[in-house]
């Protein structure tokens, strides 16, 4: 059965625009044009829009999610099973969430006593599960699965003031590094400051600390391009310049 472009938004849910959109940055196009030049889509595209959006859900960027789809060897039938997989992760995952926003309503009500930790479980277990999906197989390789379980298991004991003062100095390094790399100077006093806090911030979930570790952290920031957006979102070339800094800092460079 073929669609035009109307009428597979109508199917889909999403919209005209959106699938203009992958066509036009080769994401998702339309198997013909037809005389009039209405784009006109086949079983073929209707079953690619089904990935990307499956994808989507799994907050996979439009970039990676094309690289995967134009591999050689990629194959249908493994990349349902894996979404299915995924799927089942994030429902566990908004499942846990769930019950602890239930959790607090009922505390708040006067219910129930509702402990500390309990309000961050679900709150932690979500940055542990992200981390995972997103880094893991690298972070795994480089450390070893002893040493990721070991930074996982310390996020989830981490008391409510640990927490949020993690997040508080992730917030500061972000303020920090526009005004070091405002200097140019990874060397200087604001960019090696801006080192020793992402060193404090790392300490807060990582089970020990090495200067080889950190630096070879800063070095994967820079070759693995999401580790680079995160920093660069603040800042265009930040996350070279945070690099450059924490190795001066490790005496690695």
């Amino acid at each position: 059965m073929e669609y035009t472009i109307n009428k597979l938004a109508q199917l889909s849910g999403v919209t005209t625009r959106t699938l203009r959109y992958y066509d036009q940055i080769g994401l998702l196009k339309p198997a013909r044009l037809s005389s009039s030049g209405y784009r006109i889509y086949g079983q073929q595209e209707v079953d690619l829009l089904q990935h990307i959006l499956f994808y989507r859900e799994l907050d996979i960027s439009l970039d990676e999610i094309n690289a995967i789809l134009q591999e050689p060897d990629f194959d249908e039938i493994a990349a349902l099973k894996s979404h299915y997989q995924k799927l089942i992760q994030k429902r566990a995952r908004l499942e846990k969430m769930m019950a602890t926003v239930e959790k607090t309503i009922a505390s708040k009500k006067g219910e129930i006593r509702m402990q500390d930790n309990e309000k961050f479980k679900g709150l932690k277990e979500k940055l542990i599960e992200e981390n995972e999906q997103k880094y893991g197989d690298e972070i795994r390789v480089k450390y070893g699965d002893q040493t990721v379980d070991a930074s996982n298991a310390k996020l989830m004991g981490m008391t409510k003031s640990d927490f949020d003062a993690m997040n508080q100095l992730g917030e500061e390094i972000f303020l920090l590094l526009e005004k070091a790399h405002a200097t140019g100077d990874p060397s200087g006093k604001e960019a090696q400051e801006l080192a020793a806090k992402h060193k404090e911030w790392l300490t807060y979930s990582w089970p020990t600390y090495s200067k080889e570790a950190h630096a070879g952290l800063a070095e994967m920031y820079v070759a693995d391009e999401r580790f680079t957006a995160y920093y660069d979102q603040r800042i265009t070339g930040g996350t070279q310049f945070l690099r450059d800094a924490i190795l001066i800092y490790t005496g690695m460079k």
